[in-house]
């Protein structure tokens, strides 16, 4: 019996399927189970061999990359990594994809048949490796809706809307973060007092779909923050692939293409290190879903300086990694299912 992680690779193309599946053998710890030339071919060997893992094009006959994701999700929940194109409506498909239940997505270069091999492969196997780890029950949980929201107790009589805000909630996500930010951001009310940055790990071109579909679904303002961008009460800023996520003042935000964090650009660290220099003990850090070490030294530096931290719980968590170092470090105030975080950081914003 192999410990090596089964794959089922699943695209149109015989070519792309190929070139696929060799970087996957290419690592000792992988094999490929089979191929699948279609959703509906996918699903019936998904069945049949029942991979660790799965690699899911997004453009394929018969049944596409999406609709096939949904049935996979519904009849035989297993890790989803999308293979998206870099366009505008790749990105957004990918967003999609992401709080429907895939796991992970890995971008390849648009307008070309062949995959770049040196610039996918270890990005590829290293999310392959991740994703045999998730807990997909928890990427399957019914995602918020606005309509199905409780109704929150009021933060204010006021309209704190294009205000300078009170305090400032900072939250921090990675593998899985897309569909646990959907389940975060929709249930906050129009008038919080706070500004909200989201600092989710993502590369270029995709932050854009998704502060868009958060924005869709949700009472408070949600978009790609930008340098020079004025902080305001009721808005969630998203940091943008590629770029940390700055203060430069109590009130205007800022980016900068420094060197990775925690091999991550942006990371949550840099942008609670920011922020801790103008609202110090008025700032609430939220650590979500996600692998590796970001967001711990950031917390631990609020925590120091007075402020608050929730922590996503181990049985919502998909990947319970960044959470996980919080709670043992013994810095999270709160350590939530996920379904709780956002009426924890109300009762937080409305005692403080």
């Amino acid at each position: 019996m192999t410990n090596k992680i089964g794959v089922l690779v699943v695209d149109d193309s015989a070519y792309m399927r190929k070139v696929i599946s060799g970087m996957i053998q290419s690592d000792d710890g992988l094999f490929v189970i089979d191929t699948a030339r279609n959703g509906l071919d996918a699903i019936e060997k998904i069945k049949k061999y029942k991979p660790d893992v799965v690699t899911l094009d997004v453009e394929m006959p018969e049944l596409d990359g999406l609709s096939a994701l949904v049935r996979i999700m519904k009849e035989c929940p297993t890790s989803v990594i999308m293979l998206s194109s870099l366009t505008r409506e790749g990105s957004e498909t990918t967003i999609k994809a992401l709080t429907i239940g895939a796991v992970d997505f890995v971008a390849k270069p648009s307008g070309t048949i062949s995959l770049d091999i040196n610039k996918v492969k270890d990005e590829l196997i290293t999310k392959i490796k991740t994703s045999a780890r998730a807990v997909i029950k928890n990427m399957t949980a019914p995602v918020s809706r606005m309509s199905e929201t409780p109704k929150l107790e009021s933060v204010a009589a006021v309209n704190y809307s294009g205000k300078s805000p009170t305090k400032l909630v900072i939250i921090g996500s990675s593998t899985g973060g897309p569909n646990a930010l959907q389940q975060v951001i929709p249930r906050l009310p129009a008038n919080l007092p706070a500004a909200v940055l989201v600092v989710q790990h993502m590369p270029s071109g995709f932050t854009r779909s998704l502060a868009s579909r958060l924005n869709d679904c949700s009472s408070l303002e949600v978009a790609e923050a930008q340098e020079g961008d004025l902080l305001q009460a009721g808005k969630v800023y998203v940091a943008p692939g590629g770029y940390h996520l700055i203060m430069r003042s109590r009130t205007i935000l800022g980016l900068n293409q420094e060197a990775p964090v925690h091999s991550v650009r942006p990371a949550v660290d840099v942008t609670l290190d920011s922020a801790l220099k103008f609202y110090g003990a008025q700032i609430i850090g939220v650590i979500l879903t996600g692998m590796g070490y970001d967001g711990s030294q950031g917390i631990a530096s609020l925590k120091k300086a007075g402020g608050k931290a929730i922590a996503q719980d181990e049985s919502t968590s998909v990947i319970y990694g960044m959470p996980r170092i919080i709670v043992e470090m013994g810095k999270a105030d709160k350590v939530l299912p996920i379904h709780r975080i956002a009426d924890e950081i109300v009762s937080m914003i409305q005692l403080r």
